[in-house]
Formats: structure tokens, C-alpha cells, sequence
């Protein structure tokens, strides 16, 4: 009877959860970068409205066209790629209906074909294939919002001139009134110190906390909690994690690397570098070039694990060089779009195998980039000043010597009879190299100047040569094809942002240039870029509702003004993340209550002009994070490895949990977890029944709730009523309802056992009031 209580009420506890999924953004760049180029090259000289004869009376050139098909019926079926006909047409053999007729395509294509088809074969509108590229250096392509020197606007005049407490709330206010809609109350002091210890530490204020900021009646209370949150050790690990979202971390990379360097080092930097507030345009170049920048510490070349911890794609080496060459092409296209959709919110490498559609971005921009990418090696790479690395570096590689010989001895047959003597020998050897100054110490996973070319040594066999510190123009791709050269393109910045026009870079492999480039030339980009971002997660929905896109294809800001007056002021304010927190946190908006309202909800459905504060549900760090705060079990050192989730003695923050790149626990990936493989610029929450069972029946919400029940017996010995109001003090920071507290004794029993608190503790626990935030 309890376990069926136990399931209606998180049911009935559960059920606004539901929220329909947003379509899905990563699919649509997968169409433009992988599938478009490809039936653009493949397939449109026959099957498109501008081939000079439709053969079989089969157009690909619109996705209504394509579900149509021709004379055999639909090229394709979504969700079904094994059912449709473009797949057997590609895959067909001599004889059968083949396509392309002449030649056939990479398995690599096909399996982009399949892929997007499998996801369900998006294809944007006629636009995309009408839409012309405009010429980066026309004043049209110059003239567009995001392009825009930054600002400081005039605050608009509003009619409730005592409401706005900061700039942000006129700009606010004034697009409130002309829609004849007004802001909502302040919240409650206790929702309002949840929402600020959430949003700034990404874990639940104390009850003592609260009890404190609630009874303090000074004028500068609120201020000075901000103040004290931001400069808590725990901002910086709540918002690294966001970051680490946009640079697709993982610890543990594909399965057949076998580096030395760590992830953790450079997420351990990036915490650092948030709690001291680095400026942002430091932040970003230290994350391309920290090791080029003259007068940095060492020890800051951890941040190079923006570009180290990319993803690595299997390069078999006994496979022709055409074949290599196109697989190092496609690293370097994700590179690109990592470096431009984190910091400039564009969509460079749509540029690979032509001008882009839609943006003022050339194809020969992309190979500009390309270059710079094309210069810059993986390696593991020391904390170290120059001397000490290069020990490291050289004893490394003599150990490596020493392992191949011993493996070679270990594998004679028969044994030579010195055998053991000589592998004495090796081992006391690499023995001493190991007590090299810095060899133990731990390395990141990072870059360095080296570029790269995949060389032929024979037929099927290729070789990968790094030029070490130097960096090389390169050629651009014949409609993204790496094996079909074209013009050499020098290195450079996008056309479109400089300016004075574009110079080539002479540094290497041009890191350091670019890494400048972005913050002085692209400054007013990526600063709207990242003030958008850090809107977005304070008040649940972006001005720019397409972070990673500040393109003609994204969409257009809700408050242009606000939007450049805010990222003006930001950079005048030393690019200071934490004054950028504090001027929105301080606002009226920001302070506003979540409660609905009919009248306005009826002209501002989506809460598009901020009439009142957004109820947030949790991220899954901060759902486990809070579980494990109120259970009393939570531990809070700073840094380190990282430590399995799934490991029920790891009592740390998830922020530290393990991330594998192509296999993320059960807690991760059924909680919209970002795929570490991609760059993510927004979680899109879901709500399936996975996730009720998960809560239910797995392992962690019954590991912590029977720790919940035993800190209640802690702190409340006499059990009933006081234990009852415990709980929700720990978990909701306030007083049950009567009506709560009959319900708790009703479940519980006359003579409640320790099973039937933990069973409580577990409905608590998977609440809505806990895992929402008003």
C-alpha cells in the first residue's frame, strides 16, 4: 500500500513536468554541413528544379519534393533509412539503379545520408535553396544587427518610472508598456534567495541562510547576498559547467586514444578562471593560445583543453591517403565550428563547400580558418615553463622507445638468454626518466604549433608529418573535397569583421592573431554573444533565441537596445562576468515573482517581454547536487579527477562526475545531458517516462533518500510533526501546509519505521517543488 502511495504522488508531484520538445537545432547544421554540400554535388545536376532535364522525375533540391519522389515513388522515408530508396540507390552495385552513376560515394556520405534520414530527414525550407550568399565586404553584409559597433543607448523614458532599480528594467519596462503590459510583484524573500543561490552556486541556500537574509530588513540585503554568492568558491563550478557545455567536454576521449594528458585540468581551469573573474576577452584568448601569450603562467595553459579535448576521429592509417585526408578535413571543420559557434555565434563551417547560404561568410573565409586550425597539433601537454616541458616531452618520448623494445624482446621466441638482464636494464631506465623534474605531475590535453600533412607511403598506407612550430597556408577544397585542391588561401579573420580589411597572420600557425582578431575586431559579436548567454540562464529564455547563431538564419533579438546597450556596458566594465551577473541579478526583472496572470498571459503567452520571472526546472547537476546538500552528504573540495557517477561512495559535486564522450550514464543521458561530442548551445529539457521510472526505481533517489531519512532522525529525534517540518525546512526552505502535514502522517503511520521515512524522504525528494525553481 505505501509503494503504490509512493507512486501517485510523484505522479501527481510530477506532472507539469511535461513540456513539448523544441525542434532540434543540431540536426538542421548536421543537414547544412554534412547532407546539403552533398546532394548539392551529387545529386542536384540531375535531380533539381535548375537541372536542365529532371531525370526519373525526381527532384532532391526540397523535402516535399523528396517525400514525393519520382517515378519509383519517395526517395525517402524519415526515421526509415534501411526503406528508402536514395539509400539503396547508393549503396546498389553494378547493374542495379546506382547513384551516383558515375563513381560511388564514401562510406563515410552514405553514412551521413543514413544518419540524417534516420533523424528524421530535416530540410529547411525553399529558402535555402534560393538564398543567395552576400559579398562579405558590401556595406549590406556589414550593415546587419549583429555586425554592429556596441553602443550605450539613452535609458528609455517609461510611464512607472519608480519600478527600474537598474538600466536593464527601463529597456525592459518600456517594451511592457507600448504592449500595454505591466511587471509582476517582487518574490518572496525565501523564493528569491533559492532563485540567487541556484542560479550563482548551483546549489539550495541553507535553511540558517535563509532564515538570516529573510530577517535581515536593511535596504542593501539583497545586494550584499549577491555580493556573497558570487564570491562563494562554488560560482565558479556552477558556471563552468555551463561553459563546459558549449566546448563538448568529456574525461574520457574515444576509445583508441591513449593520452596521457587529462581533461580535468583544463575544467579545473575554467572554474579558477570564473571565481577570479578573469576578464572575458582573456578568458577566450588564453583558451586558443595561452601558450603563445607572452608572460602567462604556465599553469594557464590548461585552458588549451578548449581545443585539446576535441573530438578525435579514427584515422586508419593502413587506408589510402585520399581516404585520411578527407577524415583530417573533417576534424578540422569541427574545430571551426566549435572556435565560431562558442565565441561568435556563427556558423562558419557551413562554409566548407561553398559560400554560406545565408551569412556574409566567404568559403574562402572558412580555409582562411582552416589554416589555423591546420597549423595547431594534439598533444599532451605539461604544466610546465618552456625547459622543464621539453625535458618532459623528450623524456616521454625515449620511454616510449624503451616500452616498443621491451615489448619486441618480450615477444622473441625463443627468449634470448640475456633476456631478463636486458629487460632489468629497460625498465631501470625508464625508471629514471620517470623521476624527470614534472613527469608526474598532471599534463592537459592540449594544442601546440605543428602543421599537419597526411603524406602517402605506399598503396593503402599513409603517414600523418607535423612541422613543429609553424604554421602554413593551405589550399581550399573543391566543394569541400579535400582531394580536389584549389587556390592557396592565406590565413586570416572573417572578412565581414575586419574592419580595415583582413591580414594575413605570419605567427605560426596564426592562434595568437586569431584569438586578438576575436576579441578586438569580433568584440562586438562575441560580446553580445556571451551577454546573451549568460541572460539566457538567468532568466530561462535568451534576448537572441538562438545562442550560437547571431545569423541571418537565427533569430533577430526580443531587445535589440537592451541587448547593445548591455554588452557596451559590459566591455566598458573590463569584460567582467561577475559585474555582468550582478547588473542583471540586481534588476527588478530579475526580482520579479514566477506567478502567473490570466490577463497577461492572454497577450504574452511565452513571456516574451519578461512580465514576470520564469519557473526553471534544475539541470541535473544541480538536481543531484541539491540531493545530496540537504542529505548532508555533499562534498565540496575544489578540483581533481574525475569520479563515477554511478559510484555510490561519490558524495562530490556532478560537476566532477565521469564523462565519456560516446557512452554517458544512465543520470546524464536521461536528464539532457549535452552531447559531449558536440558543441551545445542550449539543453532542450524532456520529459519521458524513463525519467519518472529513473526517479522511482533507480539506484541514486533511494541511495539519498535513505541518507535523508537519517539526517531527519538527526535532527529531529522525536520523529512525527517536527521531523515532518525538518524536511520540508531542508528541502523547500519553508513551513508545510497543514494539509501536507496530515499527508505525511497519513503515509507515515502511527508508528512510522525507518523504511517508511526513507520512503518519504524518496517522495520528497522526486517532487516537483524540488526540482523546480520559482
Amino acid at each position: 500500500m505505501r509503494g503504490s502511495i509512493t507512486l501517485a504522488m510523484l505522479l501527481t508531484l510530477s506532472a507539469d513536468r511535461c513540456r513539448a520538445a523544441e525542434p532540434d537545432a543540431a540536426a538542421v547544421a548536421f543537414f547544412e554541413k554534412q547532407v546539403r554540400p552533398l546532394l548539392v554535388e551529387h545529386c542536384h545536376g540531375c535531380h533539381s528544379a535548375k537541372a536542365n532535364k529532371t531525370q526519373g522525375g525526381l527532384t532532391l533540391d526540397s523535402r516535399e519534393a523528396i517525400l514525393k519522389g519520382g517515378g519509383s515513388g519517395p526517395a525517402v522515408v524519415p526515421g526509415k533509412p534501411e526503406k528508402s530508396l536514395l539509400v539503396s540507390a547508393v549503396h546498389a552495385k553494378k547493374g542495379e539503379l546506382q547513384m551516383p552513376p558515375k563513381g560511388k560515394l564514401l562510406p563515410t556520405q552514405v553514412a551521413a545520408l543514413e544518419t540524417w534520414i534516420r533523424d528524421g530527414a530535416v530540410y529547411p525550407g525553399a529558402k535555402a535553396v534560393t538564398a543567395t550568399a552576400l559579398d562579405p565586404t558590401s556595406p549590406e553584409a556589414r550593415q546587419f544587427w549583429s555586425f554592429q559597433p556596441l553602443r550605450k543607448l539613452p535609458i528609455p523614458v517609461v510611464q512607472n518610472a519608480k519600478w527600474p532599480q537598474q538600466p536593464i528594467d527601463a529597456f525592459l519596462l518600456a517594451a511592457m508598456e507600448q504592449r500595454k503590459l505591466t511587471p509582476s510583484a517582487p518574490a518572496d524573500r525565501r523564493s528569491l534567495i533559492r532563485r540567487a543561490s541556484f542560479d550563482l552556486t548551483g546549489l539550495p541556500p541553507t535553511p540558517e541562510e535563509v532564515d538570516v537574509f529573510v530577517r535581515d530588513t536593511k535596504p542593501d540585503a539583497y545586494a550584499r547576498l549577491i555580493d556573497r554568492l558570487l564570491a562563494s568558491p562554488h560560482h565558479g563550478e556552477r558556471w563552468a559547467r555551463s561553459w563546459l557545455d558549449l566546448t563538448r567536454y568529456a574525461d574520457v576521449p574515444e576509445s583508441w586514444l591513449k593520452p596521457r594528458g587529462q581533461a580535468w585540468p583544463y575544467r579545473d581551469w575554467v572554474v579558477k578562471a570564473l571565481n577570479s573573474d578573469l576578464p572575458y576577452d582573456q578568458f577566450v584568448m588564453r583558451q586558443l593560445a595561452a601558450d603563445l601569450m607572452p608572460g602567462v603562467d604556465p599553469k594557464e595553459r590548461a585552458a588549451l583543453g578548449f581545443l585539446g579535448g576535441s573530438p578525435d576521429y579514427w584515422k586508419e592509417l593502413q587506408l589510402d591517403v585520399d581516404v585520411i585526408t578527407s577524415i583530417v578535413a573533417d576534424e578540422w571543420e569541427e574545430k571551426i565550428d566549435a572556435v565560431s559557434s562558442t565565441f561568435l555565434g556563427l556558423t562558419v563551417a557551413c562554409a566548407r563547400c561553398h559560400d554560406h547560404k545565408f551569412d556574409p561568410i566567404s568559403n574562402r573565409d572558412y580555409y582562411a580558418l582552416a589554416g589555423v586550425i591546420a597549423g595547431t597539433k594534439l598533444v599532451d601537454l605539461p604544466l610546465l615553463p618552456d625547459a622543464e616541458a621539453a625535458a618532459v616531452r623528450r623524456a616521454e618520448a625515449e620511454i616510449q622507445t624503451l616500452e616498443e623494445q621491451i615489448k619486441t624482446l618480450k615477444a622473441k621466441k625463443p627468449a634470448p638468454a640475456d633476456a631478463k638482464t636486458l629487460l632489468d636494464e629497460l625498465a631501470a631506465r625508464i625508471k629514471r626518466l620517470e623521476a624527470t623534474p614534472g613527469y608526474k605531475g598532471v599534463p592537459v590535453r592540449g594544442v601546440a604549433d605543428g602543421h599537419v600533412s597526411v603524406v602517402s607511403r605506399g598503396p593503402n598506407k599513409t603517414r600523418l608529418e607535423y612541422e613543429d612550430g609553424v604554421g602554413h597556408d593551405i589550399a581550399m577544397h573543391t566543394r569541400g573535397n579535400a582531394n580536389k585542391p584549389g587556390p592557396v588561401v592565406p590565413r586570416r579573420f572573417l572578412t565581414v569583421l575586419s574592419r580595415e580589411g583582413a591580414k594575413p597572420y605570419t605567427q605560426g600557425s596564426g592562434r595568437l592573431e586569431l584569438a586578438k582578431a576575436i576579441v578586438t575586431e569580433g568584440a562586438p559579436l562575441a560580446a553580445r554573444v556571451i551577454v546573451n548567454r549568460i541572460w539566457k540562464h538567468h532568466f530561462g529564455r535568451a534576448l537572441v533565441d538562438t545562442p550560437s547563431d547571431f545569423g541571418r538564419q537565427g533569430d533577430r533579438p526580443s531587445h535589440p537596445e537592451l541587448l547593445d546597450d548591455l554588452a557596451a556596458r559590459f566591455v566598458a566594465n573590463g569584460w567582467s562576468l561577475k559585474w555582468l551577473h550582478r547588473e542583471i541579478m540586481l534588476s527588478a526583472a530579475y526580482q520579479q515573482a514566477s506567478v502567473p496572470d490570466a490577463a497577461k498571459h492572454a497577450l504574452d503567452p511565452d513571456n516574451r517581454w519578461l512580465w514576470r520571472m520564469n519557473r526553471r526546472r534544475l539541470e541535473v547537476e544541480s538536481w543531484r547536487d541539491s540531493m545530496l546538500a540537504v542529505n548532508g552528504t555533499l562534498h565540496l573540495e575544489i578540483g581533481g579527477p574525475a569520479q563515477e557517477l554511478t559510484d555510490a561512495n561519490n558524495h562530490r559535486r556532478t560537476l566532477y562526475g565521469l564523462v565519456r564522450r560516446r557512452d554517458l550514464t544512465d543520470l546524464l543521458r536521461l536528464h539532457d545531458f549535452p552531447d559531449p561530442l558536440t558543441h551545445s548551445a542550449n539543453r532542450i529539457p524532456t520529459t519521458t517516462p524513463l525519467q519518472q521510472l529513473f526517479a522511482l526505481n533507480g539506484p541514486l533517489l533511494r541511495q539519498q533518500a535513505t541518507a535523508l531519512a537519517k539526517r531527519l532522525e538527526a535532527d529531529s529525534p522525536a520523529g512525527g510533526v517536527v521531523r515532518v517540518r525538518r524536511a520540508y525546512d531542508l528541502l523547500f526552505n519553508r513551513e508545510p501546509t497543514e494539509k501536507e502535514i496530515k499527508l505525511a502522517l497519513a503515509f507515515l503511520g502511527e508508528k512510522p519505521s525507518a523504511d517508511a521515512w526513507s520512503k518519504y524522504a524518496h517522495v520528497l525528494l522526486g517532487s516537483n517543488e524540488f526540482l523546480f525553481i520559482d
